[in-house]
C-alpha cells in the first residue's frame, strides 16, 4: 500500500495530480483541502493522528509534503518517506522552508527527496531505501531531529 499525505492547511494538488496513474496497488490519500482525487485511489480530506500513524506503519511506501510533523510520523514508525516539498513558486506555501528542510535532510538520508513526477514514478515503483535503519530509527530520532532543525534555524 501506498499512503499519501499532504497536511490540512493547503491544497497540493501538484503533487496529487502526479499520482493519477494507473496501478495495481491500494493507494490511500489524505489530500486535505487539495481539489484533486488522483483515480483509484481511497481519498479521505483529513485523518486524525491515530489513523494517520496506522496508514503509515502499514504502509509500503509514505509519501509527504516537507512539512516536519508528517517527516516525523513517518521516521519514528521506521519509515524514510518520499518527500514532495511545496513550492512557493506554484503557490503552495508563502516561502521555500519545505525545500530547504527537504534538501538538508535528504542530505542526512533521512527522506528521500521527490523534484518532479518522473522521479516520484520511479521511486514508487523501488522498495529501495523506504525504511530507516541505524541510530536514527530508534528512541533518540526525535532529539536528533529537533536539534538538526534547531542547527538549521540558528544558521538563517
Amino acid at each position: 500500500m501506498i499512503f499519501v499525505t499532504v497536511g490540512s492547511a493547503l491544497p497540493f494538488d501538484r503533487l496529487l495530480h502526479w499520482l493519477a496513474l494507473p496501478r495495481d496497488e491500494l493507494l490511500v490519500v489524505q489530500h486535505g483541502a487539495s481539489s484533486v482525487r488522483p483515480g483509484g485511489a481511497t481519498c479521505v480530506a483529513f485523518m486524525g493522528f491515530e489513523e494517520i500513524v496506522r496508514q503509515v506503519q502499514a504502509a509500503r511506501v509514505v509519501v509527504c509534503h516537507a512539512g516536519v510533523g508528517s517527516i516525523l510520523v513517518a521516521l519514528q514508525n521506521g519509515k524514510r518517506p518520499i518527500v514532495v516539498p511545496r513550492l512557493r513558486r506554484f503557490g503552495e506555501a508563502p516561502d521555500d522552508h519545505q525545500e530547504e528542510l527537504a534538501s538538508r535532510l535528504a542530505a542526512e538520508g533521512l527522506v528521500t527527496l521527490a523534484a518532479d513526477s518522473a522521479r516520484l514514478h520511479e521511486l514508487l515503483a523501488s522498495d529501495e531505501g523506504r525504511t530507516v535503519g541505524g541510530k536514527r530509527a530508534g528512541a533518540g530520532l526525535v532529539g536528533d531531529l529537533s536539534r538538526e532543525l534547531r542547527g538549521l534555524l540558528n544558521q538563517g
